[in-house]
């Protein structure tokens, strides 16, 4: 493997915590570790295999998956329900909520005070949010269901502006996926 081991460590320090490595990150060193993994994913996914890891190319990030059934169905089953609220949330917010959309949580708080639908969303969701204020509770979505799994990133402290990362096309590509049978009349 012609990378520095140096690499190697921060690769697997990111990506086994469960985040993502996104090729249009705010942080320099997330998007140089991309450029890394994508111009040696070869190697990468061989040395990440044989220790247990599965490297995994999205468009334009990284994660790792696990051969191993860790989590149960329903633990599985109940992710999925927070990630399409979280996605029916913020495309509710705006429908350009897509990789590159630089927002504010100032911004969603003046939608949620003047849409009822985006209002009911984010009180169906106080099992993510907590209790408090909207300002709080957005923020705690924000944080918890965007920023910490990697799927957005804080691009401006002054303006409190962030930014969508690649890697929450994962989040809408597996909810694209699910298939839905419809019942047939008998």
């Amino acid at each position: 493997m012609n990378i520095h081991n140096r690499h190697t460590a921060d690769i697997f320090d990111t990506l086994s915590k469960g985040k993502f490595i996104c090729s249009n990150s705010v942080d320099d060193s997330n998007r140089r570790l991309y450029n890394v993994v994508d111009e040696n994913f070869d190697d990468l996914y061989n040395y990440f295999i044989a220790i247990g890891f599965v490297l995994e190319r999205g468009d334009e990030y990284f994660y790792f998956s696990r051969n191993e059934v860790k989590a149960t169905l329903e633990s599985k089953i109940e992710q999925a329900y927070r990630w399409i609220d979280v996605v029916d949330f913020f495309t509710a917010f705006n429908s350009s909520f897509t990789p590159g959309f630089l927002f504010t949580p100032a911004d969603i708080l003046v939608q949620v005070k003047m849409n009822a639908s985006l209002k009911d969303k984010l009180e169906i969701m106080k099992r993510l949010t907590g209790d408090g204020s909207y300002q709080e509770r957005i923020n705690n979505l924000i944080e918890k269901q965007l920023c910490n799994p990697g799927f957005a990133e804080l691009q401006n402290e002054l303006t409190n502006q962030y930014k969508v990362l690649a890697s929450f096309n994962y989040i809408k590509q597996l909810i694209v996926s699910i298939q839905i049978q419809e019942e047939t009349a008998a």
